[in-house]
């Protein structure tokens, strides 16, 4: 029967103030730059591994009045499972025998076996003392920095049953040939041959070697020259000329690893690109753990690794992404991956991502809401995160209904704000349509505050804001998500306008609507008088006739109007040219990110 670490929590750890994350057997944490993905892994690190001897001052954390607190926390739940990876109330027999009296029960009588690891300064010495309790419970998370275990409840051996596999950004499996300390030089370490086997073995050496001296002229005039050596010996010795290495122990000092095609056309890893020496690197530490797990099972002992692997999409084309998380899913333990890659986040089932945000300047983690049906899983990842699974690494998220937005909008940000969305990490979504709920449930779940600015007509009988305005209702009577100003705000355009009313009887926006039907036209027919009759017709048109011939050009029109707005021939203000809906969104927006 398996188990899982369920539970982390950190206190004093880099950015990290006060955190707790609830782990399954495979976790993606995802989110922005500097949002403590990994910190968190450092801290999993410092815990189960050998983070310890790396420690430094900076890893402590700098309160809110610059001073960097004197001890850091990490605590550790571990419970047991059954195959299907849910919760049992007790630990099979060979994890009862190593946890031993570290095991406790809750109220429920679930047994578990949780630690604390600390680190502090030692001041009359160099270095860190980094110590380990038992927990006797495991208490609500308000009040879990406040416990104090006792002295008696020291331990010291990390467990060898449930190491910690880190494979960092910088893996390069033509660097890590070379070291012994390596997950392939640990392998490579646990090469034996039976006795019979290495007699065969080097006797096959001994003769390809005798064969490949024989047919070559200098290294047979060079053997021979060597045994020249026989003079200063008195007879004695004996010189051999060993193009391959004599011993079979000495094979693995020359191990080399060659990649390509076929057979025929493989080289050596030193002259592939990073991405195949990375990916090479992580099936190394793969092939590490499906050994220990063999060799424990041989001896009937329990094996847990827990493989934390940051950024393993970095070099790698976006199918060898897919790929690559196919493969640590169906690694041995538990599997920790931070990353910036939508397409390594698309593969993970939505209640497995763990969201990192660093709002207020302290690490917090985000996950989805409990209560979702199958259906609405997978109408969350059908409508968000197969086409715009970039949403999930957003600080902030503007959703608004069309394809006009979806071109037009970005250009609006970047006139508001001097820069692109892109670069201060906000997204914008159209939700095609007016179904705003699944991508505000993912949103506000992961800890993305979102504006909504919806269109303000009504269509088909039905008001969009009377529709917005129910979906906003239900949520918030069916969901425990936050939807205060904090984290979500809800603007209209004026009434009763769509979009391509607002920009021509809001904005006033005309002469920049024609510009862009011009840019267009020029594509189809550049003919100046094909133009001059194009332009005129177009200035012809009424407000309405201008907004109805927008509507019916949609995805042909607006690109060039956003390149329009960027260009800003006609010298407008920032303000003439984005509608007050949008002005208020960009305001919002602009104050949570400060």
């Amino acid at each position: 029967m398996p188990i899982i670490v369920d539970r982390v929590r950190i206190s004093g750890f880099r950015g990290v103030r006060n955190f707790e994350m609830s782990l399954p057997r495979v976790a993606v944490l995802i989110g922005p730059n500097n949002c403590g993905k990994t910190s968190v892994l450092k801290a999993l690190q410092l815990s189960l591994g050998d983070y310890g001897r790396h420690l430094s001052d900076e890893d402590f954390h700098i309160d809110e009045n610059d001073s960097r607190l004197g001890q850091i926390t990490v605590d550790v739940r571990l419970v047991a499972t059954n195959e299907e990876e849910e919760r049992v109330n007790a630990f099979a027999k060979e994890w009862a025998n190593e946890f031993g009296d570290k095991i406790q029960a809750d109220l429920e009588s679930n047994q578990f076996f949780a630690f604390r690891t600390t680190a502090k300064p030692q001041p009359a010495k160099t270095g860190f003392l980094v110590e380990r309790f038992t927990l006797l419970e495991w208490v609500g998370f308000a009040d879990w920095t406040s416990v104090v275990p006792l002295q008696n409840q020291k331990f010291f051996a990390r467990s060898e049953f449930v190491p910690f596999v880190p494979i960092d950004a910088q893996r390069d499996i033509h660097q890590e040939l070379n070291e012994r300390s390596s997950f392939v030089g640990r392998v490579l370490s646990q090469v034996k041959y039976d006795k019979v086997d290495v007699d065969i073995l080097e006797k096959m050496i001994s003769d390809i070697n005798d064969e490949a001296v024989s047919k070559s002229v200098p290294l047979a005039r060079l053997k021979d020259h060597f045994n020249s050596l026989n003079d200063s010996f008195g007879g004695g010795g004996s010189a051999e000329v060993t193009p391959f290495p004599k011993k079979l122990r000495d094979l693995s000092k020359n191990f080399s690893v060659h990649f390509g095609n076929s057979a025929a056309s493989s080289f050596s890893m030193e002259y592939h690109g990073m991405g195949t020496r990375s990916w090479a690197s992580m099936l190394a530490v793969k092939a590490f753990t499906d050994l220990m797990e063999e060799l424990h099972k041989a001896e009937a002992e329990p094996y847990h690794p827990i493989i934390a692997a940051e950024e393993p999409e970095a070099h790698l084309h976006p199918n060898a992404q897919r790929s690559l998380f196919s493969q640590l899913f169906s690694a041995t333990g538990q599997t920790v991956v931070s990353t910036h890659s939508p397409y390594l986040a698309a593969m993970c089932a939505l209640p497995n991502l763990r969201s990192l945000s660093a709002r207020g300047g302290h690490t917090q983690c985000y996950s989805l809401i409990d209560g979702l049906s199958d259906e609405e899983l997978k109408s969350l990842h059908r409508q968000v995160i197969r086409d715009k699974g970039e949403i999930l690494f957003a600080k902030a998220l503007i959703l608004f209904e069309g394809q006009t937005e979806d071109q037009v909008v970005p250009a609006m940000f970047e006139r508001w704000f001097g820069a692109t969305a892109f670069s201060k990490g906000v997204n914008l979504a159209a939700v095609n349509g007016r179904n705003y709920v699944p991508y505000l449930k993912l949103a506000l779940s992961l800890g993305i505050p979102t504006v909504i600015v919806s269109d303000n007509d009504t269509k088909n009988g039905v008001s969009s804001k009377a529709n917005v305005d129910g979906q906003i209702a239900k949520i918030t009577a069916e969901t425990s998500l936050d939807l205060t100003a904090n984290w979500f705000r809800l603007e209209y355009l004026t009434d009763p306008f769509d979009f391509e009313a607002e920009l021509v009887k809001s904005c006033g926006l005309q002469v920049e609507v024609i510009d862009s039907f011009m840019l267009m036209k020029e594509g189809f027919d550049p003919n100046p008088q094909f133009l001059t009759a194009q332009r005129a017709a177009l200035e012809g048109k009424n407000d309405n006739q201008l907004i109805e011939e927008m509507r019916n050009a949609k995805t042909r029109y607006s690109s060039f109007l956003a390149d329009v707005l960027i260009e800003n021939k006609h010298n407008s203000t920032r303000e003439a040219v984005v509608p007050q809906a949008f002005q208020n969104a960009f305001a919002t927006i602009e104050g949570w990110l400060n």
